[in-house]
């Protein structure tokens, strides 16, 4: 079962992070999709531009309308995924525990709903 695991972390943390300390930070992103990686669990996954590059879209009766900016306020912001394909939900957060934004922010755990569960 395809699982996201979705990073919600505070941009902030990042602007206080000295070149060393970003440097492990990133350290532990490639050693968890590396180790994803050699599991043959992961399917792919992004980090994202910064939260004051997003362009929100609504559609009511039929006009569009764009607002700069997320959805809502928030003090951590979504900003990057990881896609996992593994057996159940335990081991799926089993690999979200092991992605670096989870200690300073969270990391949200949702299966996919796959296409052919829908149709039938």
């Amino acid at each position: 079962m395809r699982y996201l695991l979705l990073i919600h972390t505070p941009e902030s943390h990042y602007e206080k992070l000295s070149e060393a300390e970003m440097g492990q930070l990133m350290a532990g992103y490639h050693q968890a999709h590396d180790e994803m990686e050699a599991a043959g669990v992961y399917r792919g996954g992004e980090r994202l531009q910064p939260i004051a590059t997003a362009t929100t879209v609504r559609v009511k009766n039929g006009d569009v309308t764009t607002t700069d900016g997320p959805f809502t306020e928030t003090k951590e912001q979504f900003g990057g995924y990881y896609m996992v394909d593994v057996d159940n939900l335990d081991e799926a957060i089993k690999w979200a525990a092991k992605i670096p934004g989870a200690s300073y922010g969270c990391v949200e755990v949702r299966p996919v709903w796959e296409l052919e569960d829908a149709a039938g």
